[in-house]
């Protein structure tokens, strides 16, 4: 039977590729929202965060006495939170110790129920570490007396999630595609609105508590099948799907990240969880959370759509962490300083400064941009195939390729840290200053400053190599910006 709708609904995990989209539907069905999130700002810059239905609680997910007190008062709590990095701290035992803390935490603030996304995946020594991490994370949230309800998903399709975004680049950048064995292992993909509905219908029935649901779409296919579709979709010709028995998940998450826009440590885990069978061991989720479902061509036909009418709400890079002061205290910065006068409002410039990246690239020399992305991706950064989720708009905590947006001040101030594989931290702010006219005729001064932190004698050797190129890049991006502006300014008066 169903109940009524809880007071108020605990939310993890908001900044991310499935809570960025949960949040807004959850408070479309009346519910309200508190939101645990580790820097406020980022969440602000979201159009639905300033409902009166929704309260943001900043704050670390390891401090478990805190999140407790931010729990109290909630009666359901969303855990939307896992490790997708493959390198740096054991991500398993971090994902692990996370789950049992939050737990507890929801034990202790009189949560009644946990709700958690899980992958879906034969259980078994043959699981791949990161499926098999999933689980844990599942066994650790069931480990208090809170009621628990686990879903677990195969490959979601989505616009913007890191899966779907691998199978786009390879179909429309490869005709012949090397894969591992695993092109022929069968999975049943589903599409990221089931997904949310499902997560929305675990909270409204109050018999799934308690419960373990596989959830899939009503297909059941081979991914040599899903790349097979998506060429179809795309209006591509016949792609060559060769599987290389040699290809190790390592070498495959190389591979992966050189040809699309995830990073080899993402999809290092997604590459070695393909090797499992994914498929849904019985129908108990569509019969007690009844919902039409997408099959493949038409998750992957809206997906599509999204993309190429920059409707894309959320994406996988949407999560990445935003840096703090701690990263500048102290040191010698190097700083590349440069501005111009621009005959145009500073809305206009403003506007002209946030097309940079994505397909519109940075208006000088792109070969040099280019070429500073692929190198990039070698090392396992981001490089610049991972775009930007909207062409025209800016927020704080967007990515634009290897940048992301730390601050956001409409129309005075724009400010990137580099995410690229660095020697040392670097930033890049634009800052927009009006300048009173005689002839009132609109002029501001645009300052361009960019900053290097280096750590070490080799970054100190990288600066001064790339200073040469300093005058070409930055100042050609200063002369582009304000040719923009000026032109639209003509635009709007000629």
């Amino acid at each position: 039977m169903e109940t009524d709708p809880p007071s108020r609904v605990f939310l993890t995990g908001a900044t991310g590729y499935i809570g960025g989209r949960l949040a807004p539907r959850l408070v479309e069905r009346g519910y309200c929202l508190r939101c645990f999130v580790r820097d406020a700002r980022k969440l602000h810059a979201r159009p639905w965060a300033n409902n009166p239905c929704i309260e943001i609680v900043e704050g670390n997910i390891e401090v478990e006495a805190f999140l407790s007190i931010s729990m109290r008062g909630c009666q359901v709590a969303y855990y939307l939170v896992h490790s997708m990095i493959a390198s740096g701290r054991q991500f398993r035992e971090v994902d692990q110790q996370l789950a049992f803390s939050f737990a507890r935490a929801a034990e202790r603030a009189g949560v009644r129920r946990i709700i958690y996304l899980g992958g879906l995946g034969e259980e078994g020594p043959s699981l791949s570490k990161h499926r098999t991490s999933r689980l844990e994370v599942g066994n650790a949230l069931a480990s208090t007396s809170v009621q628990f309800t686990s879903l677990r998903a195969a490959m979601i399709i989505g616009s913007g999630s890191a899966s779907f975004e691998i199978l786009r680049y390879l179909v429309e950048r490869l005709p012949f595609i090397f894969t591992p064995r695993w092109v022929y292992t069968e999975s049943q993909p589903i599409a990221v609105r089931n997904v949310l509905e499902y997560l929305i219908q675990c909270l409204e029935k109050e018999e799934t508590a308690g419960r373990s649901f596989d959830i899939g779409g009503p297909d059941i296919l081979t991914y040599e099948q899903i790349m097979r579709i998506m060429a179809e979709e795309r209006g591509l010709p016949r792609r060559w799907i060769i599987p290389i028995p040699v290809l190790t998940p390592y070498v495959s998450s190389l591979w992966i990240s050189l040809i699309t826009p995830v990073s080899a440590s993402i999809a290092r885990p997604l590459a070695e969880g393909l090797r499992n069978r994914v498929v849904c061991r019985n129908d108990d989720a569509i019969k007690m959370m009844p919902q039409p479902l997408l099959d493949i061509r038409e998750a992957i036909r809206r997906s599509l759509t999204r993309l190429e009418s920059n409707r894309v709400e959320t994406a996988w890079f949407d999560a990445g962490v935003l840096p703090g002061d701690p990263d500048w205290a102290g040191g010698t910065t190097f700083t590349d300083r440069r501005e111009t006068s621009i005959r145009a409002t500073a809305k206009t410039i403003f506007e002209a400064i946030c097309r940079l990246g994505g397909g519109h690239g940075y208006y000088s020399v792109r070969f040099l941009w280019e070429l500073r992305g692929f190198m990039d991706r070698l090392v396992g950064g981001p490089g610049l195939r991972r775009g930007r989720r909207n062409l025209s708009t800016v927020s704080y905590g967007d990515a634009l390729d290897f940048w992301r947006v730390t601050a956001v001040d409409p129309d005075r101030r724009l400010e990137l840290h580099a995410e690229m594989k660095l020697p040392g931290v670097a930033f890049l702010t634009f800052e927009i200053q009006t300048i009173v006219d005689s002839n009132d005729a609109p002029r501001c001064r645009l300052v361009q400053t960019a900053q290097f932190k280096p750590r070490g004698l080799f970054a100190l050797l990288y600066w001064y190599s790339i200073l040469p190129l300093h005058h070409l890049v930055f100042n050609g991006m200063l002369t582009g910006i304000r040719h923009a502006a000026q032109n639209r300014t003509r635009k709007m008066h000629g």
